[in-house]
């Protein structure tokens, strides 16, 4: 029986709770970074164990801090990978480095410490290892690539919160890591992020992200602020409001719950899916704690089944997906501007080809899940039955 519900793909997971936090907010009259900010970034690093904090208005903000912090600039090479969302690597142009893609591990689709040993040269300056879906990347082999090269380890953690590695948590270390706090996310704000690693760099970088001034709004006019500032250096405007932090304390107070019900629904895809020999269902491997941000279906090679027509059958039931992500080496953008092409990182290409993401959100109900898996049986089934 075909299912009619609607199933949204990733809903935020926002209440009552949420709106009662941003109207307090907004009736203290602190509209902007203040000491709900600061609250937040507090017990953010604390949950993470992380040495210090900053909370920024995206993870993108995270990640250009980041840069700025080990210098990296014009004339550099900054290795990433091409399986990820544009803004790990357009920050890299936006201070005038040139991005360096490599390819992904086959069953995970992180970033392969392999291709990043082979990618280096003098002019590598930094490394960013994204945690794709949630599954942390090899940052052991990954560490000693950097070290190697002398080169820092950046980590994009933009869907791995919370995530662990070898019983760490992402964020715990002195590496520079950035986290993102949009809608679609784990813990979601709306728009938001956040840089964690040493308080010696994140000093600096709480001056970056406000002009470089020496005093923020909540140092200037709080009740024991001081007018007088100074411009140390020449930063951007990329804080977080106490508007934001309200709502993302909330939702840091309530992760555990949320993240116990992404375990559910991503437990009832792989029983379900697992039983489907057309399908591939997402790897962990032993050693991590997976944040369980994105659940990313693969068709198997040589299955019966396209993966273009999944998508709008699931759509004409009701099931919205969607793809994470189309290679950055395939978009025009830097095919022009360095080159790549379809056949240059052929791991990424045919993951591409048969992947897509499934809804995953501990909004959706358990009737939303059962269509969803009802759906893709009802259409992977009839056309193995065709196939056969």
């Amino acid at each position: 029986m075909t299912t009619t519900i609607s199933v949204p793909f990733s809903p935020p997971c926002v209440g009552e709770e949420e709106v009662a936090a941003a109207a307090e907010a907004i009736r203290s009259g602190w509209l902007t970074t203040g000491p709900k900010t600061a609250q937040f970034e507090a017990d953010f690093r604390d949950f993470v164990g992380a040495p210090a904090a900053i909370a920024v208005n995206s993870c993108t903000a995270a990640l250009g801090l980041a840069l700025r912090l080990h210098n990296v600039g014009p004339g550099d090479e900054v290795i990433s990978t091409t399986m990820t969302f544009v803004s790990t690597l357009n920050v890299v142009q936006h201070v005038g480095a040139r991005p360096v893609l490599v390819d992904v591990e086959p069953d995970t689709l992180n970033i392969d410490p392999r291709a990043v040993a082979r990618a280096i040269t003098p002019r590598t300056k930094a490394i960013i290892a994204v945690h794709y879906a949630g599954h942390p990347a090899d940052l052991d082999r990954l560490a000693e690539a950097a070290n190697e090269a002398g080169v820092p380890l950046i980590e994009d953690a933009a869907h791995a919160v919370p995530a662990a590695h070898r019983g760490q948590m992402i964020g715990a270390s002195d590496r520079l890591t950035a986290f993102s706090f949009y809608a679609t996310k784990n813990l979601a704000v709306g728009e938001g992020g956040m840089l964690t690693g040493s308080a010696e760099l994140l000093e600096r970088a709480r001056r970056l992200s406000l002009h470089g001034m020496s005093r923020d709004a909540w140092n200037r006019y709080g009740e024991k602020g001081n007018w007088f500032y100074e411009v140390l250096e020449a930063g951007q405007k990329c804080n977080l409001s106490d508007v934001q932090s309200s709502i993302g304390l909330v939702q840091l107070a309530k992760l555990p719950a949320m993240q116990a019900r992404r375990q559910a629904i991503w437990d009832a895809y792989n029983e379900a899916f697992d039983r489907l020999p057309g399908l591939q269902t997402p790897a962990t491997r032993t050693g991590v704690d997976h944040a369980h941000h994105l659940y990313v279906l693969r068709i198997r090679p040589g299955a019966m089944v396209d993966r273009d027509q999944l998508i709008a059958g699931l759509a004409a039931r009701g099931v919205r997906t969607s793809l994470h992500f189309i290679p950055v080496h395939l978009h025009r953008h830097y095919r022009q501007a360095y080159g790549y092409g379809w056949g240059d990182f052929p791991v990424a290409e045919d993951a591409y080809g048969r992947m897509l993401s499934l809804p995953l959100s501990p909004a959706l109900s358990d009737a939303q899940v059962e269509a969803v898996i009802q759906s893709v049986g009802e259409l992977v089934g009839r056309r193995a039955r065709r196939a056969a």
